[in-house]
């Protein structure tokens, strides 16, 4: 408290307001990004379990595609099964 009168009696009642003003922007400010910042953990934690449900979902497709080219006696497709891994297919047969 008396650094802020020695202030207010040095510069005058402007440049005390104008510190009190960025102390309320700055207080202001940390609370909004605080929140924004646990909301975009939580959507950052939503978007994490969709792309595991999707990855789950394309090897489920897989095997039915490669279950249902066995019992029709149909060859797999060897490449899209390689894009599902995100891998080129590094046999050479």
């Amino acid at each position: 408290m008396d650094q802020f009168m020695i202030i207010l009696l040095e510069f005058g009642l402007p440049v005390a307001a104008a510190v009190i003003m960025g102390i309320f922007i700055y207080i202001i400010l940390r609370y909004i990004l605080s929140s924004i910042v646990g909301q975009v953990q939580g959507m950052s934690g939503i978007v994490k379990a969709l792309d595991n449900r999707v990855k789950t979902m394309n090897n489920d497709m897989i095997k039915l595609d490669i279950l249902i080219s066995h019992t029709l006696d149909l060859t797999p497709d060897a490449e899209r099964i390689s894009r599902a891994d995100g891998k080129e297919d590094a046999r050479r047969d």
